[in-house]
């Protein structure tokens, strides 16, 4: 694995477009006074990854075996043994990079996906196909195990959208690729942002649970037509599963 350059280099994306002033989203900045997100930096802390991923794993596991997929610890086994390859990969920031840790942390990201979309459809069947004399669910464990279903959710899109906006946390901290797939209000105006701010995991976090909640963008718009269509599945699967875990939670109350 290569070690990239060092982090406070002020090169700006500017060797790569036009001289003088430099147009993004239809913002202009000259060269030297590029805003984080446009330049090379020293690539994101590893740590909020690391949490959101371990609470995704916790959540596949507390998931009651008839939702969860079988066996039931063989994915959540092959996502710590990966996530603990990315670690000793990268174990403070997003520095090293080699095609290898990026297949293997598509691979967890894919791997939670496909749990979780297991889990979605078993209980999504439960509901809709619950015969009449049939062992029900209580409200409790069925609230509870919707609830560990959404949080894996929002975990799993907002890993999809750090992996692929702009290449990556890695083509991202190499300012590889100037145009956004979704544009932060930071970079809108960036007046209101610290010069060196640029997106991280938590940003990607915040824009999955909110687009889980609000089921539409909140103050961040996709930009790309595959940032459009990721966004409007996971709020089509939020807005389903919330639905129908709370009407058949109240059902089962009356």
């Amino acid at each position: 694995m290569n070690d990239r350059r060092d982090p406070g280099a002020e090169r700006a994306a500017g060797e790569h477009l036009p001289h003088h002033n430099q147009h993004v989203p239809g913002l202009h900045w000259e060269i030297g006074k590029l805003p984080g997100w446009l330049r090379e930096t020293a690539g994101e802390r590893r740590w909020p990854v690391t949490i959101g991923v371990v609470l995704a794993i916790v959540m596949q596991v507390v998931l009651p075996d008839r939702y969860a997929l079988q066996p039931k610890l063989l994915l959540p086994a092959l996502e710590v043994v990966l996530l603990l390859g990315l670690v000793a990969a990268n174990p403070v920031r997003f520095q090293r990079e080699h095609p290898i840790v990026r297949w293997m942390s598509l691979s967890m990201t894919i791997s939670i996906a496909i749990a979780n979309l297991t889990s979605i459809a078993r209980l999504i069947n439960e509901i809709l196909h619950h015969k009449a004399g049939a062992p029900t669910v209580d409200a409790v464990t069925l609230l509870g195990s919707g609830l560990a279903i959404w949080i894996t959710n929002v975990v799993v899109f907002g890993l999809i959208y750090w992996e692929f906006d702009r290449g990556g946390p890695f083509s991202r901290a190499a300012a590889r690729n100037p145009y956004p797939d979704f544009l932060f209000a930071q970079m809108t105006d960036p007046s209101k942002a610290s010069p060196d701010w640029e997106p991280t995991f938590v940003d990607y976090a915040y824009l999955s649970f909110t687009n889980s909640t609000a089921f539409s963008p909140t103050d961040t718009l996709p930009m790309s037509s595959w940032a459009k269509m990721t966004m409007m599945v996971q709020s089509g699967v939020s807005l389903v599963t919330i639905a129908l875990v709370a009407a058949r939670a109240v059902n089962i109350l009356n």
